[in-house]
């Protein structure tokens, strides 16, 4: 059996000069195998095919808490996890439903009015990315109930409220998938940077030449680099130059002048003391204690 709560709003000319209002709110639990929507009767009828295909004229913000199933809208399917929150726009065909399998648990909230106009036209919202993905989060799980709340006791200005709501709930989604862009992003530059560093250990250390390669600044790439890493290119470098002057020393078969040219320095004095200062021995100690047979 299914549960679910939901209500459809009138509103006030005072409402409309806010500039947003709601026009419905609810939530549902469809358990695997469940009928979708659950009691289709009780909506009007202009939002009961949301399973099959729809055009609605307002804003919907719905979250799905757990479980899985598909969004189409217009002529892209979205695969929707648990924690994905998607929107759905006026007069764009939409139809979505939880997978049979495992059901779903959904809050949704309907607005309108010109401020959500505005942010359509200015970008921060778009039908060609409809899906985001906070996951879980007990902050926006109470936000929704905030507002379930304010359509059953509709006390004065009691849209406002959930307007301010559904702007902070939007924003919190917005802001986590910001995060996530600018990760994924940070992560392909320290990527693209460790594999430039270790393709030109035999040389000195360029920053300027890594900033170029990576077409950043010095600063960008040094502010990027340590934020997801927690050492700067050169710190780095260096790490990686010293273990692998580690593997050579092992073979016993280079100088030490030989070594330090291998992993990029001019210097060999300069190798040794960075060599002992990050290892504790000198480079002839360490190949002295990887030599077999050595007594420890």
């Amino acid at each position: 059996m299914s549960d679910c709560d939901f209500s459809y709003l009138t509103h006030s000319l005072e409402d409309e000069n806010w500039q947003m209002f709601c026009t419905d709110a609810g939530w549902s639990r469809t358990p695997p195998g469940g009928v979708y929507p659950p009691r289709l009767e009780d909506h009007p009828a202009g939002f009961r095919p949301v399973s099959v295909g729809r055009r609605i004229n307002e804003y919907q913000m719905v979250y799905i808490v757990e479980g899985r199933g598909h969004l189409e809208m217009g002529e892209v399917g979205y695969a929707i996890e648990p924690g994905s929150l998607f929107l759905l726009f006026p007069d764009i065909p939409h139809a979505y439903r939880p997978d049979s399998a495992t059901g779903w648990t959904e809050n949704w909230v309907g607005i309108t009015g010109p401020h959500m106009d505005a942010l359509l036209a200015g970008g921060i919202i778009s039908p060609s990315r409809p899906v985001y993905h906070p996951g879980y989060q007990h902050a926006m799980v109470e936000g929704f109930q905030y507002i379930f709340r304010q359509v059953k006791q509709q006390a004065p200005l009691f849209q406002f409220r959930i307007c301010a709501e559904v702007l902070k709930l939007l924003a919190e989604t917005l802001s986590v998938e910001r995060l996530s862009v600018q990760e994924s992003k940070a992560q392909d530059i320290v990527d693209r940077a460790k594999t430039w560093i270790e393709s030109h250990l035999q040389q000195v250390f360029d920053l300027e030449n890594l900033a170029g390669e990576l077409s950043l600044s010095v600063t960008a790439v040094n502010d990027v680099f340590k934020g997801f890493t927690g050492m700067t290119p050169y710190q780095y470098g260096i790490h990686v130059k010293i273990n692998r002057a580690k593997e050579i020393l092992a073979g016993g078969e280079n100088s030490v002048k030989e070594i330090a040219w291998q992993v990029g320095f001019d210097d060999q004095f300069y190798f040794s003391r960075l060599f002992k200062k990050k290892t504790g021995y000198s480079p002839s100690q360490w190949m002295l204690m990887q030599t077999p047979g050595r007594q420890d």
